[in-house]
């Protein structure tokens, strides 16, 4: 019987017009139905389902979104990012749930902490094409916690709306470089249906300390990424399983004044190099 209604669903969808959607609904219902019979779950526990669900979409906001942290935190996110990556160019990695509000068009070497208090530091390099061609022009958004590990959306009472956001044009050479502090790892957030989740299964919340880019130029396929510190802790352990070796850097410590007069940061600092290598778009 129930293999009997799992047909009929499925049958139910031949007169989707798109072909892709009725793909992916068929396929998810015979998943799901398979899901149900393997577990046999209560009429409870499903009723238990359906309000974590509801839950997670009433906790949604317009600076927090609790469906994209749940596809994290299950590794779905990662999961689609790997399928859609190709192998080139810098590897691809999750957006988050972060990325709610438009980053604010900064000059090169603008400094993005605007509340200070933690080590401050330099991110420079460059946004290449595949075969090693500066991309002059190019965007990159970028966005990260503050040193305390709280982003702006969290704390309006505390940061200034835009704090450890920006918006960089490269230059010429294709060249970027910005001010910060270093990130510091920190927790996602748990006072919702994600964090009852975390604490039913045992697990961390943290995330290693990571400052995320969105690279694009014309002509080529944007990327989605982070750098991770390197040293970091939780780096074997990501709460939304986004760690990926190429993506762990260096920020150096670095002692030379002339450098530091020239990025307007005080000596010593922390330096971060490193460059973003874009795929020519698909056509």
């Amino acid at each position: 019987m129930s293999t009997d209604l799992t047909r009929a669903v499925v049958d139910s969808l031949d007169g989707t017009a798109d072909p892709r959607l009725r793909e992916l609904l068929a396929s998810l219902t015979r998943h799901l139905h398979a899901f149900v019979r393997e577990t046999g779950p209560t009429m409870a526990e499903w009723e238990r389902a359906i309000d974590f669900l509801t839950a997670t979409g009433q906790t949604c906001t317009d600076t927090r979104q609790e469906f994209v942290l749940l596809s994290d935190v299950l590794g779905v996110s990662m999961l689609v990012e790997t399928i859609n990556g190709d192998g080139h160019g810098t590897e691809s990695t999750v957006l988050g749930p972060f990325h709610m509000t438009e980053s604010p068009v900064r000059e090169l070497g603008a400094d993005i902490d605007l509340v200070g208090g933690g080590e401050p530091c330099v991110v420079s390099g460059r946004v290449l094409s595949l075969d090693g061609t500066p991309l002059p022009g190019a965007g990159l958004d970028v966005w990260q916690a503050n040193a305390e590990g709280f982003y702006d959306v969290q704390q309006p009472e505390v940061q200034p709306p835009g704090n450890g956001r920006g918006l960089f044009t490269a230059d010429a050479e294709g060249r970027f470089w910005f001010r910060t502090c270093v990130p510091s790892p920190y927790p996602i957030p748990t006072d919702g249906p994600v964090g009852d989740l975390l604490q039913a299964t045992g697990r961390h919340p943290y995330r290693p300390a990571h400052i995320h880019f969105i690279a694009s130029a014309e002509g080529h396929a944007p990327v989605t990424t982070h750098i991770f510190v390197a040293g970091t802790d939780y780096l074997d352990s990501d709460a939304v399983f986004a760690v990926k070796e190429s993506l762990v850097q260096d920020f150096a410590e670095t002692d030379d004044p002339a450098l530091a007069r020239e990025f307007g940061i005080p000596n010593p600092f922390r330096h971060a190099r490193f460059d973003l290598v874009l795929n020519p778009a698909r056509s």
